[in-house]
């Protein structure tokens, strides 16, 4: 019986996509190197894939993953799931807003940075460490941390405070200080949203590590953050951020609050549907 012949561009769309199941995300670059096929051709089936909602793109820089909403994606922490689902919102915010967001998630004694709009943004903000994915902040005296603990179930937070209290980062202290944290945690509640605590100017959680983290400095900005809450659990916290200079905390979220928990529940209500 006589051999079929095959598709040589199916096959190559499906050696980028083996690649991928094999890396967490990859640059055009990366996959070129794998697969040796050539970037013209490669961005071709990327964008194939992309538009067929197998592949994403990750704002912040551009690089290639799985889309963690199908099957053929291998497993990978449920947060993968929340970047992917909240990247076209947060695009679509910035749009709007002009100004940036971060969204953060858990990871254990602090909260870490998994996608951002900064490189969307006409506003030029300060460029530094700060801005890349990856990025670790603290939970205690950043807003994006105080949103999490606001609107999470007393259960989680507790876990998380245990853990704090036996901390010996500064950043920590408040975690030994229950009455004036539930203060600061019935605020933000109150407000609808949560910002970094006044003394509090920037600068990553705990050493310099990995290129990722900064030590303390004063990065010129402000933010306003709110909680991706279904109800019965937190996915992680997004923001607004601004040059502080431009606007006090109260205009700026008389101006903009309502877009961010827009945005919010836009990103929860995708979580929510089944994956492809």
């Amino acid at each position: 019986m006589p051999r079929a012949e095959t598709i040589r561009g199916l096959e190559r769309g499906l050696h980028v996509l083996q690649f991928l199941q094999s890396q967490p995300i990859a640059s055009l670059h990366d996959v070129y190197i794998a697969t040796a096929i050539s970037k013209p051709s490669l961005l071709r089936i990327l964008n194939t894939l992309e538009r067929a909602g197998m592949v994403t793109r990750r704002l912040a820089d551009g690089h290639y993953r799985l889309s963690a909403f199908t099957g053929v994606v291998r497993k990978r922490d449920r947060y993968d799931r929340v970047a992917e689902a909240a990247a076209p919102v947060l695009v679509r915010l910035c749009e709007k807003v002009k100004w940036p967001s971060d969204l953060f998630v858990p990871a254990g004694d602090h909260m870490e940075k998994r996608e951002t709009t900064r490189p969307y943004s006409p506003f030029g903000l300060p460029s530094n460490q700060d801005e890349q994915v990856g990025r670790r902040v603290g939970w205690l005296m950043t807003g994006v941390g105080r949103a999490y603990l606001a609107w999470c179930p007393e259960k989680e937070r507790e876990v998380i405070l245990q853990r704090l209290r036996k901390s010996n980062n500064p950043q920590d202290r408040l975690a030994r200080d229950p009455k004036r944290l539930d203060k600061v945690l019935s605020e933000a509640r109150r407000r609808g949203y949560a910002t970094r605590d006044p003394s509090f100017t920037g600068g990553g959680y705990g050493d310099f590590v990995g290129g990722y983290d900064s030590p303390p400095h004063d990065d010129g900005l402000a933010a306003i953050v709110v909680a991706l809450s279904d109800g019965a659990r937190v996915h992680g916290s997004i923001n607004i951020l601004w040059i502080k200079t431009a606007f006090t905390v109260e205009e700026f979220a008389a101006r903009h609050l309502a877009d961010l928990q827009a945005a919010a529940r836009e990103i929860v209500s995708s979580l929510q549907r089944p994956a492809r």
